[in-house]
């Protein structure tokens, strides 16, 4: 099983993906309806962002296709992902877009999951071959730091469940964009945010992991969270606190990949995304430590565990298929950004 991003699988991804990044239907909208005149099909609503079965999804593919341009951009597919961010990424249809975030019903719309994508999207098309599709974005882009912006100061409790509502996978991706864009006020909001939430959580017992449909590990994003957002330093002596006994394979559940049951069914075929996540989250807080710290080799070991049980997966059915290449690419390169 391959633990690096080669251009065979970069290929294979991307096919994936310009599959169902504009294939409509199937589609799930959650979706508020002020009046009948709100009941609409999906390209109607969004404009950009109506495939991959739902707005996230959508969202996150475009990201890993641009992520793999950016690697490959000689790759067989490259023309045809640039075709897509030239007929997509334009002005019209972005404001397509902002105006269905300026609905009064759409506060709190894909909140924060598919906030923290956008902004992942749009730090990976900063600086890319083509300035037009970041330029093009940016309305929406501004819109979502804003929604963050709004947001974080009113939210007094973190959420630490394994899916879409999980903050700490907000918090962490959003770090991408702010970082790379030098917007030092929104990282110092991400930070500080983070922070609050969990500057003094330890000991985590992980003992409610895996539910039935996690993508994300609430213990490893909540660490993976704090290690982007913190100094190093302080990080450390965070994290010694935070997951005591990495040595002793402790805790657990941490270590085994999850059984996965059913891959028709959506939830369940979340599991696989959870294996993937945990790859990128393991392999990424292993590389802070020392070659000589004892919990490296054990995290790194489980990194490629997590990795092969879910990246033979990414693809057979239209539910996982939809959105786990995004993960896969996740874990491949981000630890190493």
């Amino acid at each position: 099983m391959t633990t690096l991003l080669t251009s065979e699988l970069a290929s294979r991804f991307a096919t994936i993906a310009l599959g169902h990044v504009t294939r409509e239907y199937p589609n799930h909208i959650l979706h508020g309806l002020e009046g009948p005149h709100d009941a609409k099909t999906p390209s109607e609503l969004h404009p950009v962002f109506y495939g991959s079965y739902d707005w996230h999804s959508c969202v996150h593919g475009y990201w890993m296709l641009a992520r793999l341009l950016r690697l490959y951009p000689e790759m067989p597919e490259a023309p045809a992902i640039r075709d897509l961010f030239g007929t997509m990424l334009v002005p019209d249809k972005i404001a397509g877009e902002c105006a269905y975030f300026d609905r009064p019903m759409a506060r709190g719309y894909e909140r924060p999951y598919g906030w923290g994508w956008l902004l992942k999207l749009a730090a990976e098309l900063h600086g890319h071959e083509d300035p037009a599709w970041g330029g093009a974005l940016s309305p929406l882009t501004e819109r979502i730091v804003q929604r963050f912006r709004d947001f974080l100061p009113l939210a007094t409790y973190p959420v630490r469940t394994g899916t879409h509502y999980n903050t700490a996978f907000a918090l962490r991706i959003a770090a991408d964009y702010a970082e790379t864009v030098g917007d030092e006020a929104l990282f110092d909001l991400l930070r500080t945010t983070g922070q609050r939430w969990y500057g003094t959580d330890t000991a985590c017992p992980a003992w409610g992991e895996p539910s039935g449909d996690d993508f994300l590990s609430p213990a490893l994003i909540t660490a993976e969270c704090m290690r982007r957002l913190l100094p190093a330093s302080d990080f450390t002596r965070w994290f010694d606190a935070f997951l005591p006994d990495i040595a002793a394979k402790q805790p657990g559940t941490l270590f085994a990949p999850a059984s996965v049951s059913d891959r028709s069914d959506g939830k369940i075929a979340h599991l696989d995304g959870l294996s993937l996540s945990r790859a990128w989250c393991w392999a990424s807080l292993a590389r802070t430590l020392p070659d000589t710290d004892p919990r490296r080799p054990v995290m790194l070991e489980a990194a490629l565990a997590h990795l092969e049980a879910g990246i033979a997966h990414v693809a057979g059915d239209y539910m996982g298929e939809h959105w786990l290449a995004s993960f896969a690419v996740l874990a491949l390169t981000e630890t190493d950004r």
